[in-house]
């Protein structure tokens, strides 16, 4: 399959998402967008549901990257944690900050791609609790501090200064942890 031409599919779906939303766009929308045909968009997905799904799972898939190789830098374990989170905030404010249909696609209930979402806050956790594990942070199992950590990143979410606070809001919790502040 010509991924190029996937692509331009996947991102013209991406505009009609950022107009219309998921329910009010069509085959017909999705067509235009990419300067295709119908007929040729069904070449690259097989309905406009299939095209949601995978944009949804292209967007969260490049998150994923971007939040293992934060986790698996050089750096110290605080600025780790730190972008990590920072991955998953701004997968979200680059959805919500597009358009309010965009932002649709974070929801973990949307019966089209809720599964995405999930898998990607999973993976968000389980590369914080392997770093806090390797940092050897003390006086809190390192599974619940991902969890107050990924649950801080979701209230920050609609928070208009959210990109500006991570990074005080991170350093403050993460000096109640001894060995994962400073290493």
């Amino acid at each position: 399959m010509n991924t190029t031409r996937l692509d331009e599919v996947l991102d013209a779906t991406y505009d009609c998402l950022v107009r219309f939303g998921v329910k009010r766009t069509t085959m017909d929308d999705i067509a235009q967008a990419a300067g295709m045909s119908r007929s040729a968009v069904y070449q690259y997905v097989r309905n406009k549901d299939d095209a949601v799904r995978r944009l949804a799972v292209r967007l969260h898939d490049a998150a994923t990257e971007r939040a293992v190789a934060a986790a698996a830098a050089d750096l110290p374990t605080a600025q780790r944690v730190h972008d990590v989170l920072r991955a998953k905030l701004d997968l979200v404010l680059a959805l919500a900050g597009d358009s309010p249909h965009t932002a649709e696609l974070l929801d973990a209930k949307a019966r089209l791609y809720g599964d995405v979402c999930t898998t990607f806050t999973h993976r968000v956790t389980d590369l914080l609790v392997d770093l806090l594990t390797e940092a050897g942070a003390g006086g809190l199992a390192p599974a619940d501090a991902a969890q107050i950590l990924v649950a801080l990143v979701v209230g920050m979410e609609a928070d208009p200064n959210a990109s500006r606070l991570l990074g005080p809001a991170v350093d403050l919790l993460l000096s109640g942890l001894p060995a994962a502040g400073g290493s």
